[in-house]
This record gives C-alpha cells, sequence and structure tokens, in this order.
C-alpha cells in the first residue's frame, strides 16, 4: 500500500493519507506514475530523505573524481620526469654533435651553416664527437648494441649527378649521387642510435627506465640559396631495463600503485553500470508515462519531456569511465615496463578526469544560485553553435587570403595554421602592434593591402562578432533569470506532476518549452518543498 505523507516543517507533525480500497485502478495507476515520476526527478538528498534510499551513484562519483584526480597527479609527475629527462637529453646532443650551436634553435631548424668550410669542420666535428662519445658525456649513455655489437653511424647523401658551377644564367645539371661537392649537394641524413638510463626515476621511488635514442641530423640545401639548414631529430623508446636487480621501496611502490589503478578501474566500472542502469530505468518510466498519455488523454507527450528522461549528463559520466578505465589499463602496462604510450595515456586519462570534473555541475545544478549558470549555458548553446558557424565562414575567407597575400612577407602568415592562430589572438587583443610593425615596406601594394586587411579584420571581428557573441549569450541569461523570477513555462509533464488536467499547450509554449525544460530537470516548486513519497 502507498502513503502520500506531507511533512509540515512549521508544526513538526506528520499526516498520512491512506488510499482507500475502492479506488478505480486507473486512478491507482496514475497515482503510482505520478509518485514514481516525482521519485526520479528528485535530488539525492531528497531521496534518501522520502526512501532512505542511500545515493550510491553520488557516492561513487565523489571517491570516483577523488581517485582518478590522484592516479592523474602521480601519472603527471612521472610523466614529467620522463619528459623533462627526453629534453635534457636532446640539447645535450645537440650541444655534443652540432658544433656552433648556442642553445636556442634559430628557426624550425637548429642551426645553419653558410660557408663550405662551417659545412667541412661541422661534419668532421660531428664524427669526432660520436667517435670519443664515452670520454665526452656526463650521462650514462653508450652505443647502441646488438648482438653485442655496437651499431654503426649510418650517412645517406645525395647529389646531382653531373654539373657546372652557376657562371651563367643556366645549369647543366642531371640526377643522381655519390660524390660531395656542396655546388652538387642536395641533402644528407646522418643517423645513429645510443642508449641511456633514466636513474632519476630510481628517486622517484619508481623502476628505471632504458631508453634507446634514434638520432637524426639532416642537412638541408634543397634550395640552394648559400645557405644549409641543419635539422636535428630525436625519438626515443623505453623499455624496461635488462639484467637489474633493484631491491627496497621502489618495487614495493610500484606494486602499490599498480593495486591503486585497479581500484580504479573497478570503482569506473561501477559508475558505468549505475549510471547505464538509471537510463534503463529512465527510458522505460518515459514509456509508462508516453502509454499512459496515449491511453488515457489520446495525446502524444511534448519533444521537450520526452527529453526530460533522456539524461546527457548519464552519457558523459559513461563516456568518462570508459576513458578512465582504457586510461589505467595504459598507465599499468606502462607502469610494468610493457609500454611506452605516454602521449595516448594522457589524452585518455586527461579527458576521463575532464569530464568527471565536469559532471559535478550535475550535482550543483539542484541548487538554485548555481542552476542559473547551468541553464544559461545550455540555453544560449545553440544559438552560440550556429552563431559561430556563421562567423567560421568569414574566418576561413580571411585566413586563406591572409596566408596567400601575406605568407610572403610575415613570418605569422607563412602557414594556415599560423594564420589561424595569429588571427585568433587578434581577436582576443594579443599581439596587435607587433604584427603591424613587422610588415616592411618592401612592396607599397601589399603593404597597403596589409592595413586594409588587418584593419577590417580587427574591426568587423571585435566591434562586431565579439558583441553579438556576448548579446547571445547576455540575452539567454536575462531571460533564464526572468524565467526563474515568474515562472518557467509548464509542460504536460510539469502540470501532471502537480495533477492538473488542462494539458493543451500551444505551438509558441512548445516552442518555448523545448528551448529551455528541454534544457533543464523536473524540479520540485517551491509549494512542494514540504511533499515526501514513501512507498
Amino acid at each position: 500500500m502507498e502513503f502520500l505523507v506531507r511533512y509540515n516543517e512549521a508544526s513538526d507533525s506528520i499526516r498520512t493519507t491512506i488510499s482507500p480500497n475502492n479506488v478505480p485502478e486507473e486512478e491507482e495507476e496514475e497515482e503510482m506514475l505520478r509518485n514514481d515520476l516525482k521519485y526520479y526527478f528528485m535530488s539525492p538528498c531528497e531521496k534518501y530523505r522520502a526512501r532512505r534510499q542511500i545515493p550510491w551513484k553520488l557516492g561513487v562519483q565523489i571517491l570516483k573524481i577523488i581517485m582518478i584526480t590522484t592516479q592523474l597527479v602521480i601519472f603527471g609527475l612521472n610523466n614529467q620526469i620522463v619528459v623533462s629527462y627526453k629534453e635534457e637529453n636532446a640539447m645535450a646532443f645537440k650541444r655534443l654533435f652540432l658544433k656552433g650551436y648556442g642553445g636556442v634553435d634559430e628557426d624550425d631548424y637548429s642551426i645553419a651553416w653558410y660557408t663550405q668550410q662551417d659545412v667541412h669542420d661541422g661534419l668532421f666535428y660531428l664524427l669526432d664527437q660520436y667517435g670519443n662519445l664515452r670520454n665526452l658525456s656526463v650521462g650514462p649513455v653508450s652505443y647502441a648494441q646488438e648482438d653485442s655489437e655496437s651499431l654503426p653511424i649510418v650517412i645517406c647523401k645525395e647529389l646531382y649527378k653531373k654539373g657546372s658551377k652557376p657562371f651563367e644564367e643556366y645549369y647543366n645539371i642531371e640526377e643522381d649521387n655519390l660524390f660531395l661537392c656542396l655546388i652538387r649537394f642536395i641533402n644528407m641524413k646522418i643517423t645513429f642510435q645510443l642508449k641511456g638510463v633514466n636513474l632519476h626515476t630510481i628517486r622517484a621511488h619508481e623502476l628505471p627506465d632504458c631508453y634507446t635514442f634514434f638520432v637524426t641530423i639532416y642537412l638541408d640545401n634543397q634550395g640552394h640559396s648559400g645557405l644549409i639548414k641543419v635539422y636535428f631529430e630525436m625519438n626515443t623508446v623505453s623499455s624496461a631495463c635488462k639484467n637489474w636487480k633493484i631491491s627496497g621501496t621502489a618495487q614495493r611502490n610500484t606494486h602499490y600503485v599498480l593495486i591503486f589503478d585497479s581500484f580504479v578501474i573497478l570503482i569506473c566500472l561501477t559508475s558505468a553500470v549505475l549510471c547505464t542502469r538509471s537510463m534503463i530505468l529512465a527510458i522505460k518510466l518515459l514509456q509508462r508515462f508516453s502509454r499512459f498519455f496515449r491511453v488515457n488523454y489520446k495525446r502524444k507527450i511534448c519533444k521537450a519531456d520526452q527529453k526530460e528522461f533522456l539524461n546527457g549528463w548519464y552519457v558523459m559520466v559513461i563516456i568518462s569511465d570508459v576513458l578512465a578505465i582504457i586510461g589505467s589499463i595504459l598507465k599499468m602496462e606502462i607502469q610494468s615496463k610493457n609500454l611506452t604510450s605516454y602521449a595516448v595515456c594522457s589524452i585518455f586519462l586527461g579527458t576521463s578526469t575532464l569530464l568527471a570534473w565536469v559532471g559535478v555541475i550535475r550535482y550543483l545544478g539542484y541548487f538554485q544560485t548555481y542552476n542559473v549558470l547551468i541553464l544559461t549555458m545550455q540555453a544560449a548553446f545553440p544559438k552560440v553553435l550556429r552563431f559561430c558557424c556563421c562567423a567560421g565562414m568569414i574566418y576561413l575567407g580571411y585566413t586563406f587570403c591572409g596566408w596567400i597575400v601575406l605568407g610572403p612577407y610575415h613570418e605569422k602568415f607563412e602557414g594556415l595554421s599560423r594564420v589561424a592562430e595569429c588571427l585568433f589572438s587578434l581577436v582576443n587583443g594579443d599581439d596587435m602592434f607587433p604584427t603591424f610593425a613587422q610588415f616592411h615596406e618592401k612592396s607599397i601594394l601589399v603593404w597597403l593591402f596589409s592595413r586594409v586587411y588587418l584593419y577590417s579584420f580587427i574591426s568587423l571581428f571585435i566591434y562586431m562578432v565579439l558583441s553579438l557573441f556576448i548579446a547571445l549569450i547576455t540575452d539567454s541569461y536575462e531571460t533564464i533569470k526572468n524565467y526563474q523570477k515568474n515562472g518557467f513555462p509548464m509542460t504536460d509533464l510539469q502540470k501532471f506532476l502537480r495533477e492538473q488536467r488542462d494539458f493543451t499547450c500551444s505551438e509558441g509554449s512548445r516552442q518555448v518549452e523545448s528551448n529551455y525544460w528541454a534544457l533543464c530537470c523536473c524540479r520540485r516548486l517551491p509549494n512542494d518543498d514540504d511533499i515526501l513519497l514513501i512507498c
């Protein structure tokens, strides 16, 4: 038997109304459906007060956020050690093998050679340094070996086969290579492998990593512009150190971390199961409500009411759980030295933590003060998305135009991605004067075009596009504030929960409902704050 219990805070009294046995079956079904709907849309605290049901889902989410954030911090600190080790070795190798390297790359290349003497001295210097590496390096670096033999350095060069010095305006050249002559020199690739050990991880109570450094030094003279660009590239592969015997805290702490990661996977599985269960129950409840309206009122429920049962927060939490599980498995493999995919693992763990923290907003939405922000973001999002699609067309036009016209005259317009980044900085008011000042008057026509281009872009996007963007959000905020003051539009679902029988709604009200009520969860009205449902 069902009881409708009304708690009156003023008198601290409880009045119980028992439904009589002679209530028609349809009314009893309607009352059961109404009670289930009210219970479904309650907050975790209200559900606990109503049925003394512990909010397991809320507890699991709080525990999951704490655990995956702790896991992320631990992995981030370890990853920082690995990244620092790779960057410091890259800097050390540049200093060791590139003659004249000053510690800072000149552009997208590390260093440039301008004379024949620079090229020959640089090549002989590289070979000498490589041969004396054991006596020069201050770190635990050695030559890579295969079958107990050191791997050789490999030099590949590409030249024009025949040619003459460019005394005339024509060149007599044929392709293919062998002999290094700087007039015919196209490029050269020097590759070698080195081994290293990251001992810093032991101080962090971790097992040490052994690394293989695949070093490539590339000399580029394809332009034959009198400047040979020297590129330094290094790919690093880590693996478990063989024949290492480590005792003490390093081994034990590794086991502790693996156990902690296993608990994270278990918590995420539990969270995903609970959210999936809630979504299934919501769909069944929607089917009951839709069938009841179709049978008793000969009408379909509004789309806004249908969306009330499709909780996007649960979908986001499930995605977060799946990413966290995959990231935890990768982290355990990395911890066991079976994988080295630090970047992939970072993406999974970082994205899962982001979605988990964003999911907290769902519980803040039960408080009216925080709910204003959430409703404003949800109401403004469709308008902002459509607006950005229109503004994006203009933005792409400026991007392509700036790249093709201004690219040869300004380093910020040399590539499409750099143009897009430069224009985005200008929209936010960054780096305006240097962008204007770096245009030199090499071509009066291009200089005038750059002024028209920059002034029109800044004026259009800052004074018009950005202002309209803010106005859309402000309009949504004012609408939500007005609705909170005067009351939100009543949907069929809300009227049913308040036991009203008038379910007619005009097209205008349906449009308002789909814009706003589809974005906010059903909540109890202030007049019903003292109602508790107990079965």
